[in-house]
């Protein structure tokens, strides 16, 4: 057995070797036509077996058009980057956001990948928005927290406002939604930028503060060594300063506190990076009585203690106003909406239909995919007997349609805590995906009143859940294609655009540089008029 183990694992790491090579030589050639268009054909005989709601915005005749066009433009040899660009463009006109297709990047060894691993890169430290046609940095960390609201004019040497246009063309939002694009080309310019040109190592901006114009340059440097305990001691010892012994009282005192820090984190969802929590509580407003709740995310944390503590202080406090705020919250899991809008409604719930698939076995279409390692694919056919019972169990056929049903889908009970006061919702663009699911929930139950901008996630549902990436054949673009249509049962007419704000408020780049919020100032202001 274990000289078995040994072989396979030998025989593991000279694939991987190879298959580096032959990887790497795939997505930095120029393919020729034929491949192609046999990629082209590929990633739509994908959609039209996987995707649940592949017509819903755009006909069958006018996509198999488009896609017939794209292969009559490709005419001559391409590299895989330059074919995904013109891959975007057309598959965004599936109108699903969460249906998007990534160019490949060259891969590294063993020795490069730990190479890597000690260097930094601190353009990584720059958070991006944009308005007013303006990008600047929204939030700097470390040594780069003076450029805070700096106006980027050039990237390196690019104009920033072309470059979001072009990015643009490639954003798939959920239907015909146009707020998605722009803020998310601000949010997330770096990572396009990325996809744009390949991996860079280096980049150059031109940058605006106030009156001054000046360059910024960032690379990959190697990163500081981390001083250990033992470095302390020689240190200390150099210094002829002996360090101090803890008592077990300390000793244990220190264990505890580090304890509860790792437990409140995880409550919080504390992003290591970011050093930000996922989910904070605060009280702000004149007498500091209405409860702000920021959600950055819905997918890291132990979000349940999170919830029973925050409403269970807001019913001690007998508050009476709660904003929630959903501002660049791109969604994630439909479990912790579910509990979170349990505590918003003193009412019995269904937060989403059953949703329509196009396989009995979502989930092992999603782990067989052709992307997935085959340690992976092998885990998953030991699994397969297992996986495909859970799967005919969740999954049900009415009217010629298959559904799956998730623990989200089924009738759910107020919470005894529920929240009986004003809600406020704060959205904008970038509010998708659960996000969005849990808007349509609030503004259908007429529970909340909205402010701020359109969200990008559309009001009847998307295309989302679990999903295949599908790699093509010979340019080794991926597809992530959704496998199950979620929504709620609320509809709105027309189909194809996202929860709308009851008072439509765009920030503007002056509100930022005056550290000006006139979402929430808003808000603030009406439950004072109300108080009067």
């Amino acid at each position: 057995m274990k000289k078995f183990l040994l072989l396979f694992s030998l025989a593991l790491v000279l694939s991987s070797c190879g298959s580096i090579e032959t990887y790497n030589e795939a997505v930095t050639k120029m393919h020729p036509v034929e491949d192609l268009h046999e990629d082209v054909d590929a990633v739509y005989k994908q959609l039209k077996r996987l995707h649940p709601r592949l017509y819903q915005f755009t006909p069958k005749e006018t996509l198999d058009f488009k896609f017939d066009s794209l292969k009559t433009a490709i005419n001559e040899p391409m590299t895989s980057r330059a074919f995904h660009k013109e891959l975007a463009k057309v598959t965004k006109f599936v109108g699903q956001g969460h249906m998007s297709v990534s160019p490949p990047s060259t891969r590294f060894d063993r020795k490069e990948r730990k190479a890597r691993l000690k260097l930094k890169f601190d353009i990584n430290n720059l958070e991006t928005e944009y308005l007013d046609d303006k990008l600047f940095i929204s939030r700097a960390r470390g040594n780069d927290s003076l450029l805070l609201h700096a106006e980027i004019l050039e990237v390196d040497g690019k104009n920033p406002q072309d470059l979001i246009q072009k990015f643009k063309k490639t954003i798939a939002s959920d239907g015909y939604n146009t707020t998605f694009h722009q803020r998310v080309a601000g949010k997330r310019f770096f990572g396009y930028y990325n996809q744009d040109i390949g991996r860079y190592d280096s980049i150059t901006l031109k940058l605006k503060n106030e009156d001054s114009t000046f360059i910024k340059k960032y690379k990959r440097i190697p990163k500081a060594k981390k001083k250990t305990e033992k470095d302390s001691v020689k240190l200390d010892s150099l210094k002829k300063i002996k360090p101090k012994k803890l008592t077990k009282v300390e000793k244990k005192a220190k264990k505890l506190k580090a304890k509860k820090q790792r437990k409140d984190r995880q409550k919080y969802g504390y992003n290591y990076t970011t050093k930000l929590n996922n989910r904070n509580l605060s009280f702000v407003g004149k007498d500091s009585t209405v409860a702000l709740l920021k959600i950055r995310g819905f997918s890291s944390g132990k979000y349940k203690d999170f919830y029973e503590e925050t409403f269970a202080t807001l019913d001690s406090l007998g508050t009476k106003d709660l904003v929630i705020d959903l501002r660049d919250n791109f969604g994630g899991r439909l479990n912790e909406i579910m509990t979170l809008y349990s505590y918003l409604t003193d009412k019995n719930f269904t937060l989403i239909n059953k949703s329509e698939v196009n396989s009995r076995i979502p989930i092992l279409k999603m782990a067989m995919s052709n992307s997935n390692s085959i340690a992976t694919k092998a885990v998953y056919g030991l699994l397969s007997p297992v996986v495909i019972v859970h799967n005919l169990l969740h999954t049900s056929k009415k009217d010629g349609q298959l559904y799956y049903k998730f623990k989200a889908g089924k009738e759910r009970e107020a919470n005894p805590l529920n929240f009986k006061g004003n809600i406020y919702v704060l959205i904008n663009g970038n509010s998708f995906s659960a996000s969005s699911i849990l808007s349509t929930q609030l503004q259908g139950s007429n529970r909340s009143t909205f402010v701020g901008e359109e969200t990008g996630g559309a009001y009847n549902g998307t295309v989302a859940g679990f999903y295949k990436i599908y790699e093509l054949p010979n340019t080794k673009v991926r597809a992530r294609i959704g496998l199950m249509h979620i929504d709620s049962k609320y509809k709105t007419e027309p189909d194809g655009y996202g929860v709308k704000p009851d008072i439509e408020i765009i920030p503007t780049y002056q509100d930022r540089l005056n550290n000006i919020d006139p979402e929430l100032e808003w808000v603030l202001k009406d439950i004072e008029s109300r108080k009067q």
